[in-house]
C-alpha cells in the first residue's frame, strides 16, 4: 500500500466510478416514479384518516423509518429470491431467479424506502393547504379530480418542494447501498478498482467527488425550479 496518494489511479478511478452513474440515476429515477404517486395517495389516506388505510400508512412509516436502509436491502435480496423459487417451482416456471438482475431489487427496496419519507413531506404539505379551497372548488362545478389538479396538488408541490430536494439527495446518496445487492454503481465500480493495488483512499476520494457533483447539480436544479414555481404562486395570489 502507497504511503502518498496516486494521482495517476485517482483520475483513472474517477471515470471508471463515473461509469456507475447511470445506475445511480436509474434507480432514483425509478424509485421516485413509483414512490411519487403511492406517497401523494397514502398521505391523503392519513390527512383524512381513511379507516385502515390510514392506519397502514401510518404503521407503514414508523416501519420504514425505524428501521436502517442496509437491513430492507438485506431482507428483501434474501426473502424475495426465496419467495420466488418456492413460486417457480411449484407453478414449474422455468425461470432461474438467482439470474435476475440486482437492479430489480434496488427499485423495491428504494421505491418503498423512498414512500416511507414522501409520506410524510406530503402530509405535512397538504396540512398547510386551507381546506376552504376545496370546498369553493366543488362549488363552482369542478370534479374532484380538476379540484386537486388545478387547486390542491399545485399548493402543495410548492410546499414539499424543498422536503422533496432533501428526499431526492438522500436517495442519491442511499444508491451507494446499492454495492450490497452487487449492483454495478458508483461505489462498487470504485472498490473493485481500488482492490489491485488497495487504493482504497483514492478510490472513496473519487466516489465522495460524484457524489458531491450528483446532489449539487440535484440541489440546483430543484433550487431554480423552486424559484420558478413560486413567482408563479405570486402571480396568482
Amino acid at each position: 500500500m502507497s504511503e502518498s496518494l496516486d494521482y495517476r489511479f485517482l483520475v483513472d478511478t474517477f471515470f471508471v466510478a463515473l461509469s456507475g452513474v447511470p445506475i445511480a440515476l436509474a434507480v432514483t429515477v425509478v424509485s421516485l416514479l413509483i414512490a411519487l404517486p403511492l406517497g401523494f395517495l397514502l398521505a391523503l389516506t392519513r390527512v383524512n384518516r381513511i379507516p385502515v388505510l390510514h392506519r397502514f400508512a401510518q404503521v407503514y412509516v414508523s416501519f420504514i423509518r425505524g428501521t436502517p436502509i442496509i437491513v430492507q436491502i438485506f431482507i428483501v435480496y434474501s426473502s424475495i429470491p426465496l419467495f420466488l423459487s418456492i413460486l417457480f417451482e411449484k407453478y414449474k416456471i422455468g425461470i432461474n431467479v438467482y439470474d435476475i438482475h440486482p437492479i430489480w431489487y434496488a427499485f423495491i427496496v428504494f421505491s418503498f424506502n423512498t414512500t416511507a419519507i414522501l409520506i410524510e413531506v406530503f402530509r405535512s404539505a397538504l396540512s398547510t393547504v386551507n381546506k376552504g379551497q376545496l370546498e369553493a372548488a366543488y362549488s363552482v362545478g369542478l370534479t374532484n379530480v380538476q379540484a386537486f389538479r388545478r387547486i390542491i396538488i399545485p399548493q402543495t408541490l410548492v410546499v414539499a418542494l424543498p422536503n422533496l430536494c432533501t428526499a431526492t439527495v438522500n436517495l442519491i446518496k442511499a444508491t451507494s447501498l446499492g454495492y450490497a445487492l452487487s449492483l454495478q454503481e458508483i461505489t462498487l465500480k470504485a472498490k473493485v478498482a481500488a482492490n489491485v493495488g488497495y487504493n482504497y483512499v483514492e478510490a472513496y476520494i473519487d466516489t465522495f467527488l460524484i457524489y458531491l457533483i450528483l446532489c449539487s447539480l440535484v440541489e440546483y436544479l430543484f433550487k431554480r425550479y423552486e424559484k420558478h414555481v413560486s413567482k408563479y404562486k405570486v402571480v396568482n395570489a
